[in-house]
């Protein structure tokens, strides 16, 4: 008879230690080359002579299709366990990473670091790893562990970007690519350990719940509804930042290693934002974590754009920036569990990120071509800003609690 639960895996080595360890090793491992990207614009459209608006499609179709990608992969994940798919996902992940050497025209770059990458990170990005977390820790540990899984993946942007440029400075970027895919590689068998059982063998509320009726019940509740449309604001603003910021700020007359110190800072930052998030998430009603982040955010830009360029207010913008960065997953992970369960956690939580990549799509495509067009992304910027407010209030209305069926399963 297959395990209910992987509670009692702490009597093996396989302890929820060791797979919160080997979880939070591949969410650095996937996250932090993806997290460098927007260092490889400048060389690579130099080298090939493009604009800016081709690096910044593919880079927008790879924001997109993980989107897409993400509800299928948790389905999958949910129904099968997360091993198969964490494993598929590394392996279209660093094929993108090492066929991007070879892509010289815009299509071919489309496919891999597009099309290539963006399934990729859809089976093994940390969303996939914190629907684990979410099934494997008990409620009192899921708030910190999924504060956890997404520092993790900030610790490894803090690692990769200064790490991407030295790369980048001192052996070209065709070579960084290639370190990049090789390091992706040493996460397959850390996934080995990241075993979930599938639905099948799960029991949650007392019945079965069937994917259709997961699906049916989730965008017929109101709060589910919000949090979805509010986490559009999360993607677009992280990934127009990801993309553009370093060539924003060689634009404003800054070195190139500032921006890369700076999307460091963000990660290291975003550690703190995000383990504070998923902490007090068990305290603090998450629907107004989540407002004053979006706030915070929206602030932090309209200061930062209206300053003079200089080392001192762009550092000062990547602390806040990193503090508020990925700290809006786990309050948004934590309200999917609180208001339909564990059970297709990763499918429903996919959902919500779908939205958050078609921001990203839209943040990193609109930054390219509003740059080629006018020469500068100011209106992008103020885009953030309105996006920002709008969520603030998008998700006070939330109700956190779960939905009625609960309430009407037997004890």
């Amino acid at each position: 008879m297959p395990a209910k639960t992987l509670t009692p895996l702490r009597t093996t080595w396989r302890t929820p230690a060791v797979v919160l360890v080997c979880g939070c090793l591949i969410a650095m491992l996937t996250f932090g080359p993806r997290s460098a990207f927007g260092f490889f614009l400048t060389p690579m459209s130099s080298s090939h002579g493009w604009g800016r608006d081709v690096f910044a499609l593919a880079f927008a179709i790879q924001n997109l299709l993980w989107g897409i990608g993400q509800p299928f992969a948790g389905a999958v994940a949910d129904k099968f366990g997360t091993v198969r798919v964490l494993c598929t996902g590394i392996v279209l992940y660093a094929a993108g990473l090492a066929l991007m050497t070879m892509s010289t025209t815009p299509v071919t770059l489309d496919l891999t670091a597009g099309v290539l990458i963006g399934f990729g990170l859809s089976g093994c990005s940390f969303n996939i790893v914190l629907s684990a977390f979410g099934k494997i820790m008990k409620p009192e540990w899921r708030g910190l562990a999924l504060g956890l899984g997404t520092a993790a993946g900030s610790f490894g942007q803090f690692l990769f970007a200064p790490f991407g440029v030295a790369l980048i400075d001192s052996q070209g970027w065709q070579a960084a690519l290639i370190v990049f895919a090789c390091l992706l590689l040493l996460a397959v068998p850390l996934a080995l350990v990241l075993t979930t059982p599938p639905a099948s063998s799960s029991a949650e509320s007392g019945k079965q719940q069937s994917m259709s009726h997961a699906l049916w019940e989730a965008f017929g509740h109101r709060s589910y509804v919000l949090l979805v449309l509010g986490f559009f604001t999360c993607g677009f603003q992280l990934a127009f930042v990801t993309a553009h910021l370093p060539s924003y700020l060689i634009d404003r007359g800054l070195d190139a290693h500032v921006g890369g110190w700076t999307i460091a800072i963000i990660g290291l930052f975003n550690i703190v934002g995000s383990l504070t998030s998923g902490y007090l998430g068990n305290f603090v009603p998450k629907r107004y974590i989540l407002s004053t982040i979006y706030f915070v955010r929206a602030l932090s830009i309209v200061i930062f754009i209206s300053l003079p360029a200089s080392i001192p207010t762009t550092l000062a913008f990547g602390v806040v920036t990193g503090l508020t960065w990925l700290s809006t997953v786990p309050p948004t992970s934590g309200l999917v569990a609180v208001m339909f369960g564990t059970r297709w956690l990763a499918m429903l939580y996919g959902f919500a990120f779908f939205s958050h990549q078609v921001g990203g799509f839209l943040g990193v495509l609109l930054g390219g071509l509003v740059f080629e067009a006018t020469g500068s992304y100011n209106p992008v910027w103020w885009l953030s800003v309105f996006f920002g407010v709008a969520s603030a209030l998008i998700n006070l209305p939330i109700v956190e609690k779960p939905v009625g069926r609960f309430a009407a399963a037997p004890a």
